[in-house]
Parts: structure tokens; C-alpha cells; sequence
């Protein structure tokens, strides 16, 4: 028990049970009943809880092996498109959340195998050109200290990012949306080194597995050279996943009272309106710790002017070559007079993303928690 290794008794209200007979159940609702709108609703933390499979920890765990729940998978997507060749009643979700589940299974064990393969991942950054872009002892003292606590409690003034990071501590979990958009204004909006952070996450998550969660942290830093840069609008998170506030009211009290059109940004809303709420900007609930605007243009220049450099793209292109998807079918460096992807942002429109500084992107490996910044197509290792 935690208690005999010293380690206190859990913290986390709401965390998962383990145990192998719990997983087995847990696997038989998620097939046969919560599974349905899989696909569509593990974005929003408000639908994710029911919807994802709930299984990762349990994985992570050894309660239940990765075969035993392919195989399950595979037995029931038989079973779908038996009943759908016979004509009988089957809801029509059921196909395409199968479908990507399966797929996640296997990105699950990719990422495993390839941290056997590079483990100095969990230590360094994938492209070394990126050591000197954040330094991880900012952490321990002044200003990055500061972002670093706000942060971790779940106080930075952005009521999605708080809301998530509050979920996390009572329950060890949330949907990959959330985790890539934690880690992203971690990494872009506080300029946070990845190390620090997924060390801490690695802590709170239930379902901790090293080879998902330490490419993913790279991935959704900007580190690995390859990957495309990914810089979450919270405000667009709270609009696109949760815009009557029911996930945010729920682990933000003070938030409860706030009409839902000022929910994303309330710092925004009239002092008269604050004072209705009961929510008072930096005294009931603190206001933005960074102005998003002008974090991500700096995010966006850092990373671009990097990238750019030749060596970068050299590194990129050895990178590619060992980590990217065989699918990807994107060429190598192109070059100094090359064009290249700007920096993609949740939460900005096609002319916005124009005007950001060009950033080199060939790899064709979508994000891993990801899940579809602006609605494609991603691959995860947890569901």
C-alpha cells in the first residue's frame, strides 16, 4: 500500500479502483455500452470521463494486458459489422470509435517501443539543437518559479487550463485534449523547459506510462524538429469543449456564478458583472498570468527563428528519418529557399496563422494528445 512505502494515503478523491476485475469490467462497459461516440466525444473533458475507455491505467498497471484488450477490440468489431452485414440494428458509431480505438492501441505500443529504442528521450530533447531554447533550473527561483506554482495548482487566470489541472489532482486523469493543451501553454505560453513539467504530470497521472508520456511532452514542446508546433488558445478550448462551463464550474468554485459568455475569459468581464458573480478578478480568482497574445508571438518567433537555422534542419531531417511515420510520404529539408508550415494555433483562423513565422514541419506523426487541433486527425497511446 502507499502507506508501507512511506508514501502517504492518496490524495485523489475521485481516482480509478485498480485491480484486475475492475479493468475486465471497465474494458466490457467501454465495448458494449460507453464506447458508442468514442471517437467524437474524447475531446471534451465534459463527455471524455464516460466515453474514453478508461483503460490506460490499467494498462500502465499491469491489471489487464494489452493483448487481452486488442483482442476484445477485434472480437467486438467483428461483432459490429456482423450486425451491420445482417441488417440489424446497430448504432452507426460504433464502426468509426472501433476503428479508432484500435488505432490507438497500436500507437500505444509504437511510442513504448520507441523509448526502448532512444531512452535518452525522457532526459534530453529529441533534436539537441533545442538545448539552449529553455532552460529547466528557471523552475527553481524568480519568475519561472512563479509560473511554474500557478501552474501546477491550477491558478494561471485561464479558467480551462486551472480546471484540468484541479481535475487532475482530485481524479489522476483527463483526456488527451487537455493534457496536450497543459503541456502546451506550459511549454509556449510559460516558456516552462518540458523536463520540470513532465516530471510533475508523471507524478499525478494514473496511467504514467514513460514512452507516451515523455515523446508526447517533446511533441507538444517543440523539441523533437519535426513535429508540427502546436500553441492551444485556452479560451478557444472553453468555447470548442466546454462552453456552458459544466467541466470548468465543477473543479473551479469560483468560477460557478460566472455568466457562461464571459466563462473563457473572465477577466474580461465588467467590474459590475464580477461583482454579481461574486468573482472578482485577482482577488476570488486570479487573473491571466501571461497575456496570451503575446506569449504565443513570442512562442511562435523563438521556435521559428530556430527551426530556420540550417543545422536545425539537418537534425530534423535525422530525426525524420528514425521517429517519423512511414506514412508520411514528406520530403526532407527543403532547403534555405524552401517553404515552410507556421506555427499552428488552436484558436486562430487561416489568415491569423499566415502571418506567423515560417517553421519547417515534415512529419507526418500526428500529435499523440492532440487529438485534432482544429479538427484532424490525430493517434494516441491512452484512451
Amino acid at each position: 500500500t502507499p502507506e508501507q512505502c512511506g508514501l502517504g494515503a492518496s490524495t485523489k478523491a475521485d481516482a480509478q479502483r485498480g485491480g484486475e476485475s475492475i479493468a475486465r469490467s471497465t474494458l466490457a462497459s467501454f465495448l458494449e455500452v460507453r464506447g458508442v461516440d468514442f471517437q467524437k466525444a474524447m475531446s471534451s473533458p465534459c463527455t471524455a470521463f464516460d466515453s474514453c475507455s478508461r483503460l490506460s491505467p490499467y494498462l500502465a498497471w499491469g491489471a489487464i494486458s494489452m493483448r487481452c484488450v486488442a483482442q476484445a477490440a477485434a472480437a467486438r468489431s467483428r461483432e459490429v459489422r456482423a450486425l451491420n452485414d445482417a441488417k440489424s440494428a446497430v448504432d452507426p458509431r460504433w464502426s468509426a470509435s472501433l476503428r479508432a480505438f484500435q488505432g490507438r492501441l497500436r500507437w500505444h505500443c509504437h511510442f513504448m517501443q520507441k523509448l526502448e529504442d532512444e531512452p535518452r528521450i525522457e532526459f534530453e530533447n529529441f533534436s539537441r539543437v533545442y538545448d539552449d531554447l529553455r532552460d529547466a533550473a528557471d523552475v527553481a527561483h524568480g519568475v519561472g518559479a512563479t509560473r511554474m506554482a500557478a501552474w501546477q495548482h491550477g491558478e494561471t487566470g485561464y479558467p480551462m487550463v486551472d480546471a484540468c489541472m484541479r481535475a487532475l489532482h482530485r481524479c489522476g486523469w483527463i483526456n488527451f485534449r487537455m493534457r496536450a493543451m497543459l503541456v502546451s501553454f506550459a511549454s509556449y505560453h510559460l516558456w516552462l523547459h518540458w523536463r520540470p513539467t513532465s516530471v510533475f504530470l508523471a507524478q499525478h497521472f494514473l496511467d504514467f506510462e514513460p514512452g507516451i508520456h515523455f515523446s508526447q511532452f517533446q511533441m507538444q514542446s517543440g523539441t523533437t524538429g519535426i513535429n508540427t508546433v502546436r500553441i492551444y488558445s485556452p479560451a478557444k478550448q472553453v468555447l470548442d469543449h466546454d462552453p456552458q462551463g459544466e467541466f470548468i464550474r465543477r473543479h473551479v468554485p469560483a468560477l460557478e456564478r460566472v455568466p457562461a459568455r464571459w466563462l473563457a475569459e473572465p477577466h474580461l468581464m465588467p467590474a459590475s458583472i464580477q461583482r454579481e458573480a461574486s468573482c472578482v478578478i485577482g482577488r476570488d480568482y486570479p487573473a491571466p498570468i501571461v497575456e496570451h497574445a503575446l506569449a504565443y508571438r513570442e512562442a511562435r518567433e523563438r521556435i521559428g527563428a530556430l527551426r530556420r537555422r540550417p543545422e536545425a534542419r539537418n537534425e530534423a531531417d535525422a530525426v525524420q528519418a528514425k521517429h517519423g511515420s512511414r506514412r508520411s510520404g514528406l520530403p526532407q529539408s527543403a532547403g534555405p529557399g524552401g517553404r515552410a508550415r507556421a506555427p499552428r494555433v488552436a484558436g486562430t483562423s487561416r489568415s491569423d496563422r499566415s502571418k506567423a513565422a515560417p517553421v519547417s514541419d515534415r512529419s507526418g506523426q500526428a500529435s499523440l494528445w492532440d487529438e485534432g487541433a482544429d479538427a484532424d486527425s490525430t493517434r494516441e497511446g491512452n484512451a
